[in-house]
């Protein structure tokens, strides 16, 4: 099978199109034909040579790629929710082979049965993504019907799903971009745009319920504007995992006895989570959104892409086409 691999930290350059043995599925695994994977921030961060957080699991030569959709080939002794041929989407085991290949192995539980109305390159752009944002706004977020909530960096691949997961529960959703995708967010349901280069944030200040920093930018200044806004007791969530909050954020928070928190991590119910995402998606609630598609032989082209921190939505890897 043709698997993309590094052996070395670096640039683009250092990814190469190997050829590796097809891998067995464990008594608790499913191995899946991969159809479409997903380019995401932590893929180049890794690439590079990982954060403080992701350095300790790097060990070399490894794979890239932190999502998959694409069909069960074969399923361990001990799995009992999928059977061959069925469609499935998820996160991959990681650290692992990652999901820049033709076949991967991961625990069953890593899966779920993918959306009926959409195909493999729509649901790779979901998994981790989905997983953020439905942690950022329902459960850390802890988002009512009527609230107010502000999405910094909404155009992205997190940010425009928790646009939508913020819409399908009955918020007022505020959303900051820059301004060739104000249509595209009103599209998706955001309530009001704002240019988060040239537009003030000042009179929303102590408006919203809960904010969400989607950004790819670490920005501490924005950080204590974003919170700023929130009202007395709101939630502030934060997806910069590697950034840790200032002792001045800390103390800005307090004074409005906000909550504030990260989310990124991706290993809380996946099963339960990713079955939910695939019922809003299947009613129309939730859509998902592809910037580029590029083939598996130009994986260094989709980091370059990827890279510029101005992708709408995400990028997918294609490994295989879908014929319908």
């Amino acid at each position: 099978m043709k698997a993309i691999r590094i052996h070395e930290f670096g640039g683009p350059e250092v990814m190469r199109l190997e050829e590796l043995p097809c891998p067995v599925p464990a008594a608790d695994e499913i191995l899946v034909q991969v159809y479409a994977s997903s380019v995401n921030p932590a893929d180049y961060i890794i690439r590079q040579g990982g954060n403080d957080i992701l350095r300790p699991y790097l060990k070399l030569p490894l794979g890239l790629g932190l999502d998959a959709a694409g069909i069960v080939e074969e399923v361990g002794s001990e799995v009992k929710d999928f059977k061959k041929g069925d469609k499935v989407y998820g996160v991959p085991n990681f650290p692992g082979d990652g999901s820049y290949t033709e076949y991967l192995v991961a625990s069953a539980t890593r899966f779920a049965r993918m959306p009926k109305t959409i195909s493999f390159n729509e649901a790779a752009a979901f998994p981790s993504c989905a997983l953020i944002a439905w942690s950022g706004i329902y459960d850390l977020g802890k988002l009512q019907p009527g609230q107010r909530v502000f999405i910094h960096g909404a155009a992205g691949g997190v940010g425009n799903l928790a646009v939508q997961f913020a819409k399908a529960k009955g918020a007022y959703v505020i959303g900051t971009a820059s301004p060739h995708n104000f249509d595209f967010l009103k599209e998706l349901g955001a309530d009001e745009t704002l240019d988060y280069k040239n537009q003030p944030f000042e009179r929303l200040f102590g408006s919203i319920d809960l904010v969400f920093n989607a950004s790819p930018v670490r920005d501490d200044q924005t950080r204590l504007k974003l919170t700023e806004l929130l009202k007395k007791g709101g939630i502030f969530v934060c997806t910069q995992l590697d950034s840790p909050f200032t002792d001045e954020l800390k103390e800005a928070l307090a004074a409005k006895n906000a909550t504030g928190t990260y989310v990124g991590e991706v290993s809380m119910g996946y099963v339960s989570l990713l079955s939910e995402i695939t019922k809003l998606v299947d009613e129309g609630k939730v859509k998902a959104v592809v910037s580029k598609v590029f083939p598996l032989e130009q994986v260094a082209d989709a980091h370059r892409e990827s890279e510029t921190k101005h992708v709408r939505g995400k990028i997918i890897l294609e490994v295989k086409k879908e014929t319908r």
